[in-house]
């Protein structure tokens, strides 16, 4: 009796995708399962975009991830881990981690390890960072990632400027966030103004990199809190992920894309799916992504054809160019931690159903 006690409690049940479920905490915790959680004011937004059965995939669980294989650090984070919290892969750029947290889980995070736990990862020595990039003159600009930078308290964010600011080298501040899909009214906090004004003052450029994965993300609150801030010198770029299920259609995208330019939001990368374990399952095949990129070109204007095919690969951020004649796939170095490999092309005998750089052979 004792015995069905204790597998009773150690039963969670979890309302999924495919149906309710009762699943063992040790199968969770084996899979590293993300929590589920969302906000209601995205969970109303997805529901009466016209598009849910595509957008509920980014934050409804699903059993195709206790079956999704793969790695929990893709890209060597924790290789770049210089500084407790702080990550220098790239010459130019350190990207620092501020939090655990998100306001809502995406299903397909690669930084799943972290996000929603209590992480060693999150930096808390912001002293012994800022030290860090005060003796690398090459770092020019600071990412503050997570988790989600926009669910600490704007006197917390200013904290954290107070360190970064005086560091004459660092010529901007960009800061991470999918908030602005899932909460945007925490955009709506008139101390941000200030915030903002700090990093101008201190001749340094305050740079918001939205996350709209889907043009049924973007909401009218959205749009107008971007506004705003836009009118307060705040520049905005865009990252997308390309997702099975989700986005994997160019109309949808070219959509998306042509929505930011008109926000003033410039589509900055398209990334393809990481092969992060309990999420593999959303990435697409690289022919299927190259055929949805260059769709996507072909629907936009000029002016918003400027982002990029991007693997976020350990070796470097990679450009997917395209498949030639020849059976191979033609890439080159966006970003390497080797400078003299960055804008290097280089080429993979393609394998069909290949989805990632380490599924194609070197030869």
């Amino acid at each position: 009796m004792k015995t069905a006690r204790k597998n009773r409690t150690d039963l969670k049940v979890i309302k999924f995708l495919e149906g309710t479920r009762a699943v063992a905490l040790r199968e969770l915790q084996a899979n590293s399962f993300t929590l589920y959680k969302t906000t209601e004011f995205y969970r109303e937004q997805i529901t009466n975009s016209g598009y849910y059965e595509q957008l509920k995939h980014i934050v409804e669980p699903s059993f195709e991830e206790f079956k999704s294989h793969g790695d929990l650090d893709t890209s060597g984070e924790h290789d770049n881990t210089v500084v407790p919290g702080f990550q220098h892969k790239y010459a130019e750029t350190g990207l620092v981690l501020v939090t655990d947290r998100c306001a809502s889980y995406c299903r397909y995070c690669f930084r799943k390890r972290i996000v929603g736990k209590d992480s060693e990862e999150i930096a808390t020595d912001f002293a012994q960072i800022a030290r860090y990039i005060g003796c690398h003159p090459e770092l020019t600009n600071v990412l503050l990632s997570g988790g989600d930078p926009f669910v600490l308290s704007t006197t917390k964010l200013d904290e954290i400027l107070d360190y970064l600011l005086p560091i004459p080298h660092l010529n901007s501040i960009r800061i991470g966030t999918k908030m602005v899909a899932y909460e945007p009214k925490r955009f709506e906090d008139p101390t941000l103004a200030f915030f903002f004004r700090r990093i101008h003052e201190a001749s340094k450029a305050a740079v918001i990199v939205t996350h709209f994965d889907h043009i049924g993300e973007i909401s009218v609150d959205a749009e107008r809190n971007i506004r705003s801030l836009r009118a307060l010198g705040v520049q905005f770029l865009n990252q997308s992920v390309l997702l099975a299920k989700v986005n994997d259609d160019p109309e949808i995208l070219a959509a998306t894309f042509a929505k930011c330019h008109q926000m003033g939001v410039r589509p900055y990368y398209l990334f393809q799916g990481r092969p992060v374990k309990g999420g593999s399952h959303f990435q697409v095949p690289l022919r299927r992504g190259l055929e949805i990129a260059h769709a996507i070109n072909q629907r936009v204007s000029g002016m918003e054809k400027t982002f990029k095919y991007i693997m976020s690969h350990y070796t470097g951020k990679i450009e997917i160019l395209d498949l030639g004649a020849d059976g191979r796939l033609y890439m080159r170095y966006h970003q390497n931690k080797c400078s003299q490999e960055i804008g290097k092309v280089f080429s993979r005998p393609y394998l069909e159903g290949a989805c990632w750089l380490d599924d194609l052979p070197e030869a």
